[in-house]
């Protein structure tokens, strides 16, 4: 019988029949129809406890099997016929447990699917520069080509390297923050010299582009310097980069009690209704965006100020111009 190789149901038969046997002798020397009546008895109880724990192992293999169906993919198994019984407790436990692994099985898919398009977004990325570097060393492979002509090509070739150099470390940033190996340093700094310093290697682009930029500020910032510059100072290039010549872009700063607040506004086309909402997604691309755009800028930033307790929105000005609110909060939000 296989129930019995079960050690536990075997000990406890045993222990049964000692007992049944010490009462039927102790009944025997009593009487002879109290021992035959007690024989009865204890046979009766010992076969009624057998039964009892057949119907509970196979219950228990039952939802083993069960178990293992879940394991193995099947997703319209309902445990709720082991509701009841002394099996409630652990169907209960059995149940947020298959609903959890269910939960991270949809995660892992989800981030399978991120990640292959992830990939496919940065190949396509880097293989549009190479493509063009690999036509201008075509072109400057030819011997007779002129040398103001080699001059420019040289020169397009090594913005393009600085466009590819720049997105990978991006790139690389991004993939820091996913992973949460980011360790951010609270410095306590006035909040205008932060504004000059995310600013400042923007500075002669904007000259070149004849961009004014007005930097107001009052308060300080606590958080991570050079990671919330490169956070401002992606804000401000995709700002510049939809700033017509003789536009301007505006950086205010202040502090209150509750968050030091940051707004930085152009005087650009604004942000199209359609782009609003994914503006700071991922490798997403509107549709006033120019050809050296990743669309990585954004989110980095966004990834940057949450990561600090912080919160960061786009909007649209009346009077024309976009505009971003950053805003890191002094306690939890």
């Amino acid at each position: 019988m296989k129930l019995l190789r079960n050690p536990e149901v075997y000990r406890s038969l045993i222990f049964h029949i000692i007992l049944s046997a010490a009462a039927v002798l102790a009944a025997w020397l009593w009487d002879a129809e109290y021992g035959l009546f007690t024989l009865l008895i204890c046979t009766a109880f010992t076969l009624l406890h057998l039964a009892v724990t057949c119907l509970r192992y196979r219950r228990i293999a039952q939802l083993s099997s069960d178990i293992d169906r879940i394991l193995h993919g099947e997703e319209n198994i309902s445990l709720s016929r082991y509701a009841e019984g002394e099996l409630a407790i652990l169907q209960s436990e059995i149940h947020k447990m298959t609903v959890r692994l269910r939960e991270q099985r949809q995660s892992m898919q989800e981030d399978k699917l991120f990640l292959a398009d992830s990939l496919a977004d940065i190949s396509h990325q880097l293989r549009t520069p190479l493509t063009s570097i690999h036509l201008l060393v075509t072109r400057l492979s030819e011997p007779e080509l002129p040398p103001e002509k080699r001059l420019k090509l040289m020169h397009d070739m090594k913005m393009l390297l600085s466009r590819i150099d720049w997105l990978i470390t991006a790139l690389l940033k991004i993939s820091k923050l996913d992973a949460g190996v980011v360790q951010f340093h609270a410095e306590t700094i006035p909040a205008e010299q932060l504004l000059h310093k995310a600013s400042e290697p923007l500075l002669v682009p904007l000259e070149l582009r004849g961009i004014s930029l007005h930097v107001s500020a009052d308060g300080s910032f606590t958080g991570d310097i050079a990671w919330t510059g490169e956070a401002i100072g992606n804000i401000l290039k995709n700002c510049m980069e939809h700033t017509p010549p003789d536009g301007s872009i505006t950086i205010y700063a202040q502090e209150n009690p509750l968050y030091t607040e940051i707004r930085i506004s152009d005087t650009g086309p604004g942000i199209t209704t359609e782009d609003l909402p994914h503006i700071f997604e991922r490798f997403y691309k509107g549709k006033n965006s120019d050809d050296n755009s990743y669309g990585i800028g954004l989110a980095l930033a966004r990834m940057i100020v949450t990561a600090q307790n912080g919160t960061i929105k786009a909007e649209n000005i009346l009077n024309g111009g976009a505009q971003f609110i950053i805003r890191f909060y002094k306690g939890a939000v």
